[in-house]
């Protein structure tokens, strides 16, 4: 099978395996390799529902390894061998999504692959949209709506970082003397997702619309595209319906900065609880602490959890009291799923808590994730407590980080030009 240059990949180290499914082992060093097992052993249900949604699996054996945690990135879809990051370890296989996204990347990234990283979206954002379709097929509709609603809010909060006249937030960039690595962010993910499901909502809903997906990854197998490429196709797939795709603002999706210029439509049934409790903080005045209690979270799933963690990081910061008072009821500092504690160590630092600094600190340096890495030390860097501490510390550890995370931290800490 023709494999595109940059999905090569060798990994050397004390590993060992476990068998998870007919085509699929684990590997981690032994200290892991049980609790990775554990963890991502729904991978052969994830890849025959993939193989349903997007046509045979060609790569033979689908393989798992754990590497380190300075891992930059949550995943890498090397073909036959998925590299991920040992935060996604919570314990409750809740962060099996990156798994998902990966095995998705076997059609789409890997079969069809795009020309030049201006046109990411195509591998990213396609991939985005098969893996929600393995987890609504998996878990349920609601579910998916609810991964997508989530995937939104990712792409508002990397917009109001990046700025919503940003260049790099096009779908579609300029990389003319731009490094792929600086320009990097969740928009071709998200922006692209949001793109592909206004269409399925636009052109017949999720049946139509992956019937398309599937021709598509038929067409152009083995090749490399772009944009313009998916496009024409879309045209000839959809040719009864392109007076209806004629009304798609097709300049402002692909080359306008910012949020989307549609916002597709999502079932709100899973997020509505999120929004009323974050919304219950939002407002609560001093005298109100008291009505909050950890049965407010007895009811929501770890996803939820995250969900309403990244409502509140849209918003300005809460009082001091309120996050002292959501420790007190919910013990965020207890837990250790990296998605919850990320959003929590956020928002305290945000709220200018003293006593997240060193907890904040440590998960910025224990793993190098950048999703995680990156937004720390830079909360850390804009509270004036600590900004000094978060230089001195990213210098002490700089040297045992991955040289992007490096590169880029040293950037957002104003320490390298």
């Amino acid at each position: 099978v023709p494999i595109p240059c940059y999905l090569f990949a060798l990994v050397v180290g004390a590993l060992e395996s476990r068998k998870i499914g007919p085509r699929t082992l684990v590997w981690a060093e032994k200290e892991l390799v049980d609790k990775s097992a554990y963890e991502f052993s729904e991978a052969e249900a994830m890849l025959k529902t993939a193989e349903d949604l997007a046509g045979p699996y060609v790569w033979g054996q689908y393989d798992l390894l754990v590497l380190p945690p300075s891992f930059p990135y949550g995943g890498m879809e090397n073909p036959c061998l998925t590299f991920v990051t040992p935060t996604l370890l919570a314990g409750d296989r809740s962060l099996s999504n990156v798994i998902a996204h990966e095995i998705s990347h076997s059609w789409t990234g890997n079969l069809v692959t795009n020309k030049t990283w201006e046109h990411f979206w195509l591998n990213e954002g396609h991939t985005v949209y098969l893996e929600r379709r393995i987890g609504g097929r998996l878990f349920g509709e609601q579910f998916r709506h609810f991964q997508a609603l989530g995937g939104w809010r990712e792409l508002q909060n990397t917009i109001n970082t990046l700025g919503d006249k940003n260049p790099v937030t096009n779908l579609v960039v300029n990389l003319d003397e731009v490094d792929p690595d600086v320009a990097y962010s969740s928009v071709p993910y998200e922006k692209g997702f949001a793109l592909l499901f206004y269409l399925e909502q636009l052109l017949g809903g999720p049946d139509v619309f992956i019937g398309f997906l599937k021709a598509y990854v038929q067409q152009f197998a083995y090749k490399s595209i772009v944009t313009e490429d998916w496009k024409k196709f879309l045209y000839s797939y959809f040719k009864d319906k392109v007076d209806i795709l004629d009304k798609v603002d097709w300049n402002s999706w692909f080359h306008a900065p910012g949020m989307p210029p549609v916002k597709p439509t999502y079932d709100m049934t899973l997020s509505n609880a999120c929004i009323a409790l974050s919304q219950r903080w939002i407002e609560a005045k001093e005298s109100d602490l008291g009505s909050f209690s950890s049965a407010d979270l007895k009811e929501m799933s770890s996803h939820q959890i995250i969900e309403f963690l990244t409502l509140l990081l849209l918003e300005p910061p809460l009082p001091l009291s309120h996050v002292q008072r959501m420790q007190e009821v919910y013990d965020f500092n207890a837990i250790n799923n990296s998605e919850i504690r990320f959003r929590w160590l956020r928002l305290c630092i945000r709220s200018t808590w003293e006593e997240a600094i060193p907890l904040a600190l440590k998960m910025a340096t224990d793993q190098g994730r950048m999703k995680f890495t990156r937004p720390l030390f830079r909360d850390l860097y804009s509270f004036e407590k600590s900004r000094d501490l978060a230089v001195k510390t990213f210098q002490e550890h700089r040297a045992s980080m991955h040289p992007v995370t490096s590169m880029l931290v040293g950037k957002d800490l104003n320490q390298d030009q």
